[in-house]
C-alpha cells in the first residue's frame, strides 16, 4: 500500500475543516486546507497571493489575468503553459502539487478538486461533507458573528462558488454522491463520530 490519502469537500458552514483537522490529528499525519496554496506557490514560483485570490474561485476577469500573466516560472515555462489563461496555470500548478503531496506522504487535503487531481490513486479516500443549509447559516453566524441574514447570504455565495470551481474544472457535480466514497451529513453525525465512520471505511478498504 502506498500512502493514505483522504480528500474532504464541502459545503460552507458544514464543518468539513473541523472534521480534516481532527482526523488528520487521530492519524498524525499533515492537513492542507489553506496550507495547500503555500505549498503550490512555492512548488511553481508563483506569488503566493496568486493563489489566494484564485482559491475555489472560478475568475471570469480577463483584465486581472492580462495583468498577472507577467508571472511566469521554472518548469512552468513551456509554451503552451505560456498561453493559457492565469486561472488554468493557477489550476494546473496547484493540481501538481497536490499529486506531489500524495506520491511523498500520507495527509488530509481539504478542497481544491483534490479527489479529481487523485483520481487515480487507488490509495485515496473522497468525502464529501454536508448539512442541513439552516445548521450551517447558524453555525456561520455564530462563528462569523454576523447576522443569521448576512450568513444565509455567505453560505450561498460560498457553495456558489465551490460548486462553479469544482464543476468547471473536473467536469463532474460537486456535491453528486456518484463523485466521492463517502458522503456524510453534520446535521446527523458530529465531526468526532464522523472521524470514527471514515477510519471504519478505509479499514473495510483494506480488507
Amino acid at each position: 500500500m502506498g500512502n493514505q490519502i483522504y480528500t474532504i469537500g464541502r459545503e460552507f458552514g458544514s464543518g468539513g475543516r473541523i472534521i480534516g483537522e481532527k482526523l488528520a490529528e487521530k492519524l498524525g499525519i499533515k492537513l492542507y486546507d489553506k496550507e495547500l496554496l503555500q505549498r503550490a506557490a512555492k512548488d511553481s514560483g508563483f506569488c503566493q497571493e496568486i493563489f489566494e485570490n484564485h482559491d475555489e474561485k472560478p475568475t471570469n476577469s480577463f483584465l486581472y489575468s492580462l495583468v498577472m500573466d507577467t508571472y511566469s516560472a521554472g518548469s512552468y515555462s513551456s509554451a503552451p503553459f505560456l498561453d493559457m489563461p492565469l486561472n488554468h496555470k493557477v489550476f494546473l500548478a496547484q493540481f501538481d502539487t497536490i499529486k506531489r503531496i500524495a506520491e511523498q506522504e500520507s495527509c488530509v487535503i481539504v478542497g481544491r478538486c483534490a479527489d479529481y487531481a487523485l483520481a487515480n490513486n487507488p490509495d485515496c479516500l473522497n468525502i464529501f461533507i454536508h448539512a442541513e443549509k439552516d445548521d450551517r447559516i447558524r453555525v456561520v453566524s455564530k462563528r462569523m458573528n454576523i447576522t443569521e441574514s448576512k450568513a444565509r447570504d455567505m453560505v450561498q455565495k460560498k457553495d456558489k462558488q465551490r460548486a462553479s470551481y469544482y464543476n468547471y474544472y473536473t467536469s463532474k457535480k460537486w456535491g453528486d454522491s456518484r463523485s466521492y466514497d463517502l458522503t456524510l451529513n453534520t446535521s446527523k453525525v458530529d465531526p468526532d463520530q464522523c472521524v470514527e465512520i471514515i477510519l471504519a471505511y478505509r479499514k473495510g478498504m483494506t480488507k
